[in-house]
């Protein structure tokens, strides 16, 4: 859900930042000339920046910043591990980074963290053309390495980010309805605790039951970096659909996107595109699919089609023909983000919610606070609104980008007192 808080607008890429309404724990060191020394030791000179750092202090949404005044860049997993060891020797506080493009606040620091950042491990480790399945270490884009799988047949199945932050936030994607999550698709992983161990699974098969007692992967995966750095991930990829792909049918459904008439009149003003349809809509929903067989699929999208405008549930609609006209309607699609914040300041939550209620929590809040100023006393009023209402509703307070510093203190929302001292008993453990 996004809402645009229209008022005295301002580019949403200048928010003020919000702090955190929790203190610094007394138990954290500040940095100090003793522990430079060390990491300048240790690391090579390309792999430490202390200057121009607001770029990784602060949040893809610049709604939080923090103040770190050191990150580390290390190209091997062996420096990470001497990293961690010593800041938990030292009791600094680390806080993980990726490609930073989360929108929860994860991936900064909360205060004066040191920033252990995975841009620098980004290789491609191997791929196995017969089986499918890549290894990779944990800051390798996606895009690379999409690009890479293509060559050979496959796609990653998911469609954002670094693997490392898909991975500790167990991210969804435009693929997701395909493809299902992460948990499904990770084999093996490589990661780092607190105190410097070495914990790796890289394994590559997909028929595997050594895994005795706990599923350690698991475990990881959707942790956000509370429990250990991942460095590598062995993934299963999946077969590149052979046939052009095609919008709306029963037939292995690939995606599912649905947006509203707002949406798509900010991205025909920003990015500059004619409509695909004639006249603005209510909704829009875009459909893809892979089928097999060409014939038989374009039978099912003729009558899905015919069916939808016979019942009144389409107006109009139009079905890509080649892989240039795929292009072109996911772009819509895509753009709706960069759209809205083009246009001003923007609320947006990752939520989830029954599909009787989907567009309801829109209609609420929009007409309550569209004419409200930006301002964090307007965040502090609406967000508990807003996730007391997906609570209520039977959702989630997250969709699929995880908790972060965003909703630390909503958590209560969605998961029980007990499971919560759980997750911080084994948060303790390690």
């Amino acid at each position: 859900m996004i809402l645009r808080i229209l008022g005295n607008c301002v580019d949403s890429r200048k928010y003020t930042t919000i702090r955190p309404i929790y203190k610094r724990a007394n138990n954290f060191n500040v940095l100090n000339n003793k522990h430079l020394d060390f990491f300048n030791s240790l690391l090579e000179k390309e792999e430490i920046q202390t200057k121009d750092l607001d770029s990784y202090n602060t949040d893809w949404m610049k709604k939080y910043k923090g103040q770190s005044k050191l990150v580390l860049k290390p190209k091997e997993a062996s420096k990470i591990s001497e990293i961690l060891r010593y800041c938990n020797m030292e009791k600094l506080a680390v806080v993980p980074q990726g490609g930073n493009t989360g929108l929860v606040g994860g991936s900064v620091p909360a205060f004066d963290e040191i920033i252990l950042s995975t841009k620098n491990i980004n290789k491609i480790i191997a791929f196995d053309k017969t089986n499918g399945t890549i290894v990779c270490e944990a800051g390798c884009i996606l895009q690379t390495l999409d690009e890479y799988v293509q060559e050979n047949g496959f796609i990653v199945p998911l469609d954002l980010g670094a693997k490392g932050g898909n991975v500790s936030t167990n991210a969804g994607g435009l693929r997701l309805m395909r493809y299902g999550s992460l948990k499904g698709s990770v084999l093996g992983l490589e990661a780092i605790l607190a105190d410097g161990t070495i914990l790796s699974n890289l394994n590559t098969m997909r028929k595997d039951n050594t895994v005795i007692g706990y599923d350690l992967n698991q475990l990881f995966i959707g942790s956000e970096g509370t429990l250990g750095f991942i460095t590598k991930v062995s993934l299963l990829c999946v077969p590149e659909p052979k046939l052009t792909r095609s919008i709306c049918s029963e037939i292995l459904s690939a995606a599912f996107e649905f947006w509203d008439e707002h949406s798509m009149e900010l991205t025909l003003k920003h990015a500059k595109l004619h409509s695909p349809l004639a006249g603005l809509h209510k909704f829009y929903v875009l459909i893809e699919t892979s089928g097999s067989d060409s014939d038989h699929d374009q039978s099912k999208l003729d009558k899905l089609m015919n069916e939808g405008f016979s019942k009144q549930i389409v107006q109009d609609g139009i079905m890509a023909q080649d892989v240039s006209q795929i292009k072109n309607i996911w772009s819509y699609r895509e753009f709706i983000p960069e759209a809205c914040s083009r246009e001003g300041s923007m609320l947006k939550y990752d939520i989830s919610l029954p599909q009787s209620k989907l567009y309801s929590i829109v209609e609420q809040f929009t007409s309550e606070y569209l004419m409200h100023d930006y301002s964090p006393d307007l965040i502090s009023t609406i967000e508990p609104l807003v996730y007391n209402y997906v609570a209520e509703n039977g959702g989630s307070i997250s969709g699929e980008h995880g908790i972060g510093i965003m909703k630390v203190n909503y958590l209560q929302y969605a998961k029980s007192p007990s499971s919560i001292k759980l997750m911080k008993n084994l948060k303790n453990m390690l």
